[in-house]
């Protein structure tokens, strides 16, 4: 068969003699694989996508929790979110940039800057009208997504200069204001490739998106002002009709950074008119010269700004855009976070209006600031991109930071951080911040940690209870109710989340202010009726998990989870000196480990034990209505299934080096068989009535796959279903293991299922779009790049599994990120941005060693720990940014 699309679909591709099976795992003490796994992974990073894979491309332009707009395939700005809630599909009547070309004497050629539109062409009434779909568009383009920067090439043999877009927010680790903010820049870069000069403008109109005259009202009260501020001219927009607490209140700002030599024209408003007179009589303006003007007597809503310089020879110029917002008013119900009675419509704000009065505002910080918003940016893009991983890790890693953008998450006015589980078209779906799919993710923890203590604040605040159950959804205003019950898998999985924030910053006050909470919500799980109520070290109870049920009796997601919750606590009890707790955790911990071993793995993988209860024997807080109704023959039940995520407990024990919390050989044997039982390389002969996430001839990895294994009759929702939050979660779980390859084939399943044609390859939906499960994307850099902290202890551990010895990572901890580096003879740790603590540096490598701090010599002491060295410095050691560490080998 000729090599074609059912091989790329099928992921990695391994070379000639190459078992799918990586070499066995190593132990916990010792190294990674020494070489690496041979395997030729088929999307590269940054990928470009052409042609019909323009077609479903969206990519998220905003800040982190301050709305987006998104850029389509082809140029356009489509699905305007800036509007506290999720708005799929609201596209202004008019937002569209046009660009007027005229080489030497030649006749002048003027275009809508974008690709031509895609097939179908059909609606009720064609395409339309909206953004002027009629107007010549240029012949095609090529995107280049790496997020969050995004970049189209257009090609057009009838224009006489090349034009490239570049469009970003700033994005950048450990600065959650920076990264929030409410604008985006959209830079167009001309090259004139010919013998004669050539004058080129480009002119940007946007229909004033401040609300519009309600049904009935005749007066429409928009109003553009032109301004000019120190380092940018644009358009301020606003609305005097709307009252101060209308969810369209607010104020929107198309800029142009100045860039000295260029001509700058305006319109505050197109010509008023009715049919399609308005935009008949703007082209008619701007395609005769190139500029904007006079302004006519009567003007409409649709302001438009333009910029034109004329270009040398084989010379360059760039048009710099800003687009900025502020509306300030979100409510609980006008975003579709579920909220106490009487409180829907209470405001709860955004946090980029606290500190931007408009929209100008955000606007002139983002231009006083942009150089070094944009170089911090790029040296985080560049750190990603030159890490020696493959493509489809950095690839799925970066992609899905696009949800932090989107409309998943938000910032209220005080501040703090909040998340749905995904959204749909108009609304959020599921809110809460819903710990039990939440806790797959480790972006915030490793990239945003404030936002991940934020996340920790609400779930051990006002939303456990006095007993100590977690009430997996949150409610807004915060204090004013709980909603939901206890979830299991969510409860333990915030106890090891609070753990990990503890070890990447160290910040020990932090974790004695937490402290008594966290053992509450450890030590709820023992109450009459509860999920140990034996106090055995094993959930024998009624658990409510991620798939919406209960799972009644022993199971390997909620019980292996719980292992992980009793080992997280161990040491954060151990830390803050509550030595009586850290024992009993651990006799506990032992306990139940040696009892899932010996009754819940079958020899291959983990199963469950259903159990049946009296409705009587079960803590109210633990059922929903969703699950079984007769708790004394439940259904929805994962009996003896092979569960993808049935070792999610251990995933994020890896994440935060705690170590195997089950038997490591029934660990590696129970990822085997997840491979080889759930994992589809077609997806041809699968029936599903379930959600559809994969189709057809795509690869996938089933939620739970029953094999030889009886299924129950009915068994718990979603198993047959496939979603890309356990694929990276799996493959990440795998590379710890040893199973690399197999790990590494999971993000490329995932990714190339979003090609641009099938799906949009920046929202990896569930339940509602831009999913929070599947940024458990970012687990896979932190699995490869091996790069482990414990800040408490000032202790780094590196130990790469791609290209060991031979290579270039990406790391991050609370405090900073970087690079590190092997080569035969030296290692290279390189802060980027803040700052690195430690004093005990472990890795592989020979002596004796030479150690210098930017050049430096430095005093150290050296173990040898079988093939790693454990190096110590006589004193606790901070890298800042811009200095580096360098251990050399003198042998």
């Amino acid at each position: 068969m000729k090599k074609g699309r059912r091989e790329f679909l099928q992921g990695v591709t391994l070379a000639a003699g190459t078992a799918a099976t990586s070499a066995p795992a190593p132990s916990q003490s010792q190294p990674a694989p020494t070489s690496a796994p041979v395997v030729r992974p088929t999307i590269a990073y940054p990928r470009t996508f052409r042609g019909r894979q323009l077609s479903m491309i969206a990519f998220p332009l905003g800040g982190v929790g301050a709305g987006s707009v998104s850029l389509g395939g082809r140029g356009q700005l489509r699905d305007w979110e800036i509007f506290n809630r999720p708005d799929k599909g609201n596209n202004l009547s008019y937002a569209f940039p046009a660009i007027w070309v005229q080489a030497g004497n030649t006749k002048p050629v003027a275009r809508v800057l974008e690709s031509r539109i895609l097939p179908p062409y059909e609606g009720a009434s064609g395409l339309g009208s909206q953004n002027v779909p009629g107007l010549a568009r240029l012949s095609s383009a090529s995107f280049t997504g790496e997020f969050p920067f995004a970049r189209i090439d257009f090609t057009d043999r009838k224009l006489p200069v090349k034009v490239r877009l570049e469009a970003f927010t700033p994005f950048i680790p450990l600065e959650p204001d920076d990264s929030g903010l409410p604008v985006t820049v959209l830079r167009y870069t001309v090259t004139n490739p010919g013998p004669a000069s050539a004058k080129v403008s480009i002119a940007f109109s946007i229909d004033n998106p401040v609300g519009s005259p309600p049904r009935g009202q005749q007066k429409d009260t928009r109003q553009n002002e032109f301004r000019r501020g120190q380092s940018l001219q644009g358009l301020y927009m606003s609305n005097s009709g709307l009252a101060p607490d209308d969810p369209l209140q607010g104020s929107f700002a198309l800029c142009l950074l100045d860039t000295g030599g260029a001509q700058v024209t305006h319109l505050r408003g197109w010509p008023r008119g009715r049919w399609w007179n308005a935009p008949m009589l703007f082209w008619d303006d701007f395609s005769a010269d190139g500029s904007l003007g006079p302004e006519p007597a009567d003007l409409g809503t649709v302001g438009a700004l333009c910029s034109s310089e004329t270009i040398a020879p084989n010379a360059t110029a760039t048009y710099t855009f800003v687009l900025a917002w502020r509306f300030p008013n979100r409510t609980p119900e006008r975003c579709g976070w579920a909220a106490v009675k009487g409180y829907e419509k209470h405001p709860i704000g955004n946090w980029y209006a606290e500190r931007f009065p408009s929209a100008w505002d955000a606007a002139e910080y983002l231009a006083a600031n942009l150089p070094r918003l944009e170089r911090e940016t790029r040296a985080f893009t560049a750190a990603v991109r030159d890490s020696t991983l493959p493509g489809s890790v950095k690839d799925g890693a970066m992609a899905n930071l696009s949800t932090l953008v989107s409309t998943t998450c938000f910032r209220t006015a005080d501040g703090e951080f909040h998340g749905f589980e995904g959204v749909n078209d108009k609304a959020g779906c599921c809110h809460g911040n819903c710990t039990h799919v939440w806790n797959y993710e480790t972006t915030t923890t490793f990239l945003f940690p404030s936002h991940a203590r934020s996340l920790r604040k609400a779930a051990f605040g006002y939303s456990m209870d006095d007993l100590g159950a977690i009430h997996f959804r949150q409610m807004l205003p915060e204090g004013t109710g709980r909603s939901g019950f206890a979830a299991t898998d969510g409860q333990m999985g915030q106890i090891l989340h609070a753990y990990l924030d503890w070890q990447l910053s160290a910040d020990s006050q932090w974790l004695k202010s937490m402290w008594p909470r966290l053992k509450k919500a450890l030590e709820f799980s023992w109450l009459k009726g509860g999920w140990d109520a034996d106090k055995d070290g094993v959930m024998e109870g009624v658990q409510h998990n991620t798939y919406d049920v209960e799972f009644y009796g022993p199971n390997p997601q909620c019980g292996i989870y719980y292992l992980g919750g009793l080992r997280a606590a161990e040491e954060m009890a151990t830390a803050v000196g509550d030595t009586a707790a850290a024992q009993q955790y651990r006799r506990l911990f032992d306990n139940g480990s040696r009892w899932i071993d010996a009754n819940l793995f079958n020899g291959r993988y983990y199963i469950q034990k259903v159990r049946s209860y009296e409705k009587s024997q079960i803590l109210p807080v633990l059922r929903s209505s969703s699950g079984a109704d007769d708790p004394t023959h439940p259904e929805y039940q994962v009996g003896e299934g092979c569960l993808a995520d049935q070792l999610v407990g251990q995933y994020l024990a890896d994440v935060a080096g705690l170590g195997p919390l089950v038997e490591p050989a029934n660990i590696r044997k129970a990822l085997e068989s997840i491979w080889q039982h759930n994992y589809r390389r077609t997806l041809e002969e699968h029936d599903s009535v379930q959600r559809v996430y994969a189709v057809n001839d795509e690869p996938a990895l089933l939620v739970c796959s029953y094999g030889n294994a009886e299924r129950p009759r009915i068994p718990f929702p979603y198993y047959a279903e496939a979603w890309t939050g356990l694929e990276y979660m799996a493959g990440a779980q795998m590379i710890y293991a040893g199973l690399v390859t197999e790990g590494v084939r999971l993000f490329e399943t995932a990714r190339s299922r979003h090609d641009g044609e099938r799906r949009n390859p920046w929202d990896e939906p569930e339940c509602g779009h831009h999913y929070a499960r599947a940024m458990s994307a970012w687990s896979g850099i932190v699995a490869l790049s091996g790069f482990l902290y414990h800040g408490a202890q000032g202790r780094v551990s590196l130990t790469p599994r791609w290209q060991p010895g031979n290579g270039r990572w990406f790391w991050s901890t609370g405090t900073g990120w970087g690079a590190y580096s092997q080569s035969r003879q030296q290692t290279t740790i390189e802060v980027l941005h803040g700052s690195l603590p430690f004093q005990t540096c472990e890795f592989e490598g020979t002596g004796p060693l030479q150690v210098s701090s930017n050049g430096a010599l430095v005093s150290t002491h050296v173990e040898r720990k079988g093939t790693r060295l454990i190096v110590r410095f006589a004193e606790p050691l901070t890298l800042s940014a811009g200095h580096r560490i360098l251990f050399k080998s003198q042998a």
